[in-house]
């Protein structure tokens, strides 16, 4: 064999195992640092935003969030909607199939939504569906699940009846607690469907491995209606609460993205690379619930007093380095249909006036100043920046008030199983980041009903009296009018403190493509790509 033919066997050779060797070679994977462990995988059980960052690149709601944070269809390509504002008719993809290759349905929502009204499931987001008709009878074991107002037109026609006209219906659709589950795979696994291999999903990615805190790891769904434009073959999340590892991770290229980092680190960062630091405002609020069900924190003047003593200025700028505003209302600003919202009756004084003004609350209440002294106990999500607030909450409340205060802090998944499943505590920490941008859905954490959301269980009739003539109101300046006197009573009685508004916290790699930052802090996997 001459050499001339050697050197093209072998370049022919060479060529082979190079192209059986691309797949592999040319795999692209996103490493997301999700800071913390999921409590759960199963759309009717999840509550953070940790949880839905996974299971909405798992699954796919009717409709969905594009990479700027605009409501886009999902699996349903297009709806009407009836002239009286309570009928919605959807018309599902044609391609819109589960990971297994079998069509998604209209009667998958069906079974889905009547799965999260049933009480049995104990669904813990059950009335973010509460606009359908009858879901709130039937979550209360008021009405049958059938009676609950979703119908299966045809296979790919799903009508939905609300109770009343609810404008920001179709933001509510794209929540976790609107995705699909696949009938089969439930009704053959029960709550295993969730685990790797037996997970079936309709998004564009399907769930290979799940070591809880250490990864989780996702795959291009080939199945997905839209598969062709999904850049990724591979998404890993890592659970990361330590947000100093988390930041050494990514700075040494083991992280593309990393979600709520330590602000501390933020001057830092922006010095290393300005470009990769992402700082969104959002409609979020950061704020101390106090358990109203034990004394003395069933007391208002005490709640009061707390909140008066707590210097928010002094948290926003020195503890978040200006990434976060002072705030004295539950509701954010920057609510088109909301306006300015109703702050607390101290939101103007000095910080000296509301001190001074503690002291003499809290006196009254027989605390402090020749009373008892008050013992308070901060419970918050294992986080350095929840710790440093903590902590300077505490040194104000001694200082100012006298008061004996200790910390205790657990994982973020613990911390919020606690307070969702009612257990008991003096002051806590705890986020609310809008589900859709509706001044409801962060005044529906107080109504007396709410047991899952309601941590500090406040109950005061004249609140939910306002809260359920809002939801029968259409005039949109007239519900915005109860609202905002819904929120005065809340601000009056303090069972929470507001603290501050949020801001989205990310470190994106300069060779992640496709980013948007967005308030709703909506970050599909789908629309991204690793350069």
């Amino acid at each position: 064999m001459s050499l001339m033919k050697l050197n093209l066997r072998a370049a022919l050779l060479l060529g082979s195992l190079m192209i059986g060797a691309s797949p592999a070679l040319a795999e692209t994977v996103l490493h997301r640092g999700n800071s913390g462990e999921p409590q759960t995988l199963d759309q009717a059980q999840t509550s953070i935003d940790i949880e839905a960052f996974i299971v909405k690149d798992l699954y796919e709601g009717l409709t969905i969030y594009d990479a700027n944070g605009k409501i886009v269809p999902g699996t349903a390509e297009s709806w009407k909607v009836s002239d009286d504002g309570t009928v919605y008719t959807f018309k599902l993809r044609d391609k819109a199939n589960w990971s297994d290759g079998t069509p998604v349905t209209a009667e998958d929502f069906v079974f889905s939504m009547r799965r999260v009204e049933d009480p049995k499931t104990a669904a813990g987001y059950a009335n973010i569906l509460y606009p359908i008709k009858n879901a709130e009878k039937v979550n209360k074991g008021n009405a049958k699940l059938e009676e609950l107002g979703v119908k299966a037109i045809d296979a790919k026609t799903l009508e939905i009846t609300l109770e009343r006209p609810t404008p920001f219906f179709i933001e509510l659709l794209s929540h976790q607690t609107a995705l699909p589950i696949n009938k089969a795979s439930f009704e053959k696994n029960g709550a295993d469907f969730v685990k790797p291999g037996k997970l079936v999903g309709n998004g564009a990615f399907k769930l290979l491995e799940h070591v809880p805190n250490d990864h989780l790891t996702a795959a291009k769904n080939e199945n997905y209606w839209d598969a062709a434009n999904v850049k990724l073959d591979k998404v890993i999340f890592y659970p990361l609460e330590d947000q100093a590892a988390a930041v050494r991770r990514y700075e040494a290229g083991e992280l593309d993205l990393v979600y709520n980092f330590s602000s501390d680190q933020i001057e830092r960062m922006r010095a290393a690379n300005a470009k990769q630091v992402h700082v969104t405002p959002a409609m979020a609020t950061y704020y101390y619930p106090f358990d109203t069900r034990t004394a003395p924190f069933d007391d208002v003047r005490v709640r009061r007093a707390l909140s008066m003593a707590v210097d928010r200025d002094f948290l926003a700028k020195d503890i978040y380095n200006g990434t976060k505003l002072p705030v004295y209302s539950l509701v954010p600003p920057g609510m088109e249909n909301y306006g300015e919202p109703s702050k607390a009756d101290f939101a103007d004084l000095s910080q000296l006036d509301r001190d001074d003004q503690a002291v003499k609350l809290l006196k009254e209440a027989g605390f402090g100043e020749g009373g008892k002294p008050l013992n308070i106990e901060i419970r918050y999500n294992t986080n350095p920046n929840h710790e440093r607030v903590a902590t300077a909450v505490a040194d104000m409340w001694k200082k100012t008030l006298g008061a004996n205060v200790t910390l205790m802090n657990l994982d973020i998944s613990s911390h919020y199983a606690y307070l969702q499943e009612g257990g008991k505590f003096n002051v806590a920490r705890a986020g609310w980041t809008a589900d859709y941008a509706d001044p409801e859905n962060f005044l529906n954490l107080n109504v007396s009903s709410n047991k899952t959301f309601n941590y500090g269980h406040y109950s005061n009739p004249e609140f939910d009296a306002l809260m359920k003539k809002s939801y029968e109101e259409r005039n949109p300046a007239e519900r915005s009018k109860i609202l905002h006197a819904a929120e005065a009573l809340i601000m009056r009685d303090q069972p929470i403190a507001p603290l501050m508004n949020d801001a989205n916290l990310w470190l994106v790699a300069d060779k992640v493509k496709g980013w948007g930052d967005n308030p709703n802090n909506e970050h599909l996997s789908k629309y991204l790509s690793v350069e």
